[in-house]
C-alpha cells in the first residue's frame, strides 16, 4: 500500500476534501486494465476500506482509496436535508469525479471502473452514480443507500445502460433502514441499472462473505468484458 502523489491528486477538488491523500493498492496505475474506487465509512480510513482487497484482489485491477478529511465525507445523517451536509457533500462527490477523470486519463474508462463504498462511503457511491448515470463496470453499495430525506422526489435522470449495481445490508442495520435500501434499489433500477439487493438477517453493520463473493464476481466480469 502506498500514497501516490504523482499520478493521483485531489488538489483540484473544491471544499473540505481538497488535497486529501489517496492510497493505492494492486496494479500500478499506468499498467492496470481496470480500477476500483473505494470509499470508507464515517470514522474509518482509506486504510480500513483497502483491507477488503485481501479478499477481492485480482490481477489487472488498481484499487484507489481516498481519505475523507476528519474521517467523514459529510457531517450529518444521510437522511438529513441535503443542504445541511454542504459543502462537505459536494466536495466528497467531487472527489469521485476527480478520481474517475484521472483513471480515464490513463486509459481506464468508466466501463472498466467499479465504485465501491461502505456505510457513509456506500451512500456517497450510490448518490454519485445516480447523479452521473452512465455505463460503469459496477457499483457496490455495502450498508448504504441514496442520500437525502426523500429520494423518490429527487430528479435523478439519465441511463445506467445495464450497469450492475449491488446493494447489501442487514435487515436490522442500526444506521440504514432496510426500507431505504429497497427504495434505493427501485430508483436505480428505474434509471436502467441491473440491480441486485440483498438483506441479510441480523448481520449487523459489517461486510459478510456473500458480499465479498459478489464483489469478486463483479471484478471478474469487468476483467473479461469487452465493453
Amino acid at each position: 500500500m502506498n500514497i501516490d502523489h504523482t499520478n493521483i491528486s485531489l488538489d483540484a477538488v473544491p471544499g473540505p476534501h481538497r488535497g486529501q491523500p489517496v492510497l493505492i493498492e494492486g496494479e500500478p496505475l499506468q499498467q492496470a486494465r481496470a480500477a476500483m474506487i473505494m470509499l470508507h465509512g464515517r470514522g474509518a480510513s482509506a486504510e480500513d476500506i483497502l483491507t477488503l482487497t485481501r479478499e477481492i484482489k485480482r490481477e489487472g485491477f488498481v484499487f484507489l482509496a481516498p481519505q475523507a478529511r476528519d474521517y467523514a465525507w459529510y457531517p450529518n445523517s444521510f437522511l438529513a436535508p441535503l443542504a445541511s451536509n454542504e459543502p462537505w457533500l459536494s466536495s466528497a462527490l467531487a472527489v469521485i469525479e476527480t478520481l474517475l477523470a484521472q483513471v480515464r486519463m490513463v486509459g481506464i474508462p468508466a466501463t472498466k471502473t467499479i465504485l465501491l463504498g461502505f456505510s457513509q462511503g456506500a451512500c456517497l457511491s450510490a448518490e454519485f452514480a445516480a447523479l452521473h448515470t452512465q455505463r460503469y463496470g459496477g457499483i457496490v453499495v455495502l450498508s448504504g443507500s441514496l442520500i437525502g430525506p426523500d429520494i423518490t422526489e429527487r430528479n435523478y435522470t439519465g441511463n445506467f445502460a445495464g450497469t450492475p449495481i449491488f446493494l447489501g445490508c442487514s435487515d436490522s442495520d442500526f444506521y440504514i433502514p432496510k426500507e431505504r435500501v429497497l427504495t434505493s434499489a427501485e430508483v436505480l433500477q428505474r434509471l436502467g441499472a441491473t440491480v441486485t439487493a440483498r438483506l441479510y438477517p441480523n448481520m449487523g453493520h459489517t461486510v459478510n462473505r456473500d458480499e465479498l463473493q459478489t464483489i469478486t464476481q463483479m471484478i471478474q466480469s469487468v476483467l473479461t468484458s469487452t465493453q
